[in-house]
């Protein structure tokens, strides 16, 4: 444990919690859909879901924070103009890929491969000053430590498409 860097070091006490089980994956997106209801229908946004009725292995509470943050990220940095969220669930042999795509801000090219590091806020976040460079940092982190994946795909000023590729059994595939 000593070449992890600090924080990981702390996931060894969060993985101690894990429950990887077979998780009902349309159960865990309208849950997090209902946490952000409220925030969503102030916000007049739009949310359209495809092909949800899909299971795979993961932990879901765990699973439930990574999505809401990637929710969280799609509603501040939203479309002033027809705000729209799309989930899709596709099934591939080995996982399953969640995804979520907003027709918000998005992110600059020369960002995208930066959005996953520790601190880095990007020109949006500094120009909404609402940023802290964190939360897709623990989104990409959980995702390694459960065995998952996360990308990212963006075009500035036309959409910003998160995916969170999960195992469809049970094993675990650590890195």
């Amino acid at each position: 444990m000593l070449n992890k860097p600090y924080f990981m070091q702390d996931f060894g006490q969060v993985s101690n919690d894990f429950m990887i089980r077979e998780v009902n994956l349309a159960e865990v997106v309208r849950n997090v859909l209902a946490r952000n209801k409220k925030i969503m229908i102030q916000n007049q946004m739009k949310v359209e879901i495809e092909d949800c009725d899909m299971t795979a292995y993961t932990d879901e509470k765990w699973l439930e924070f990574i999505l809401n943050q990637i929710m969280i990220n799609s509603i501040q940095y939203k479309s002033q103009k027809n705000p729209e969220i799309n989930i899709e669930i596709k099934g591939c042999k080995e996982n399953v890929k969640l995804s979520i795509k907003d027709n918000g801000i998005g992110v600059k090219a020369s960002e995208i491969e930066r959005i996953f590091e520790k601190g880095f806020t990007g020109t949006n976040g500094r120009r909404q000053k609402k940023s802290t460079g964190i939360g897709l940092y623990l989104c990409k982190r959980l995702c390694e430590e459960l065995g998952m994946d996360l990308e990212a795909e963006s075009k500035e000023n036309e959409f910003t498409k998160m995916t969170v590729i999960i195992p469809k059994n049970e094993k675990i595939n650590k890195p």
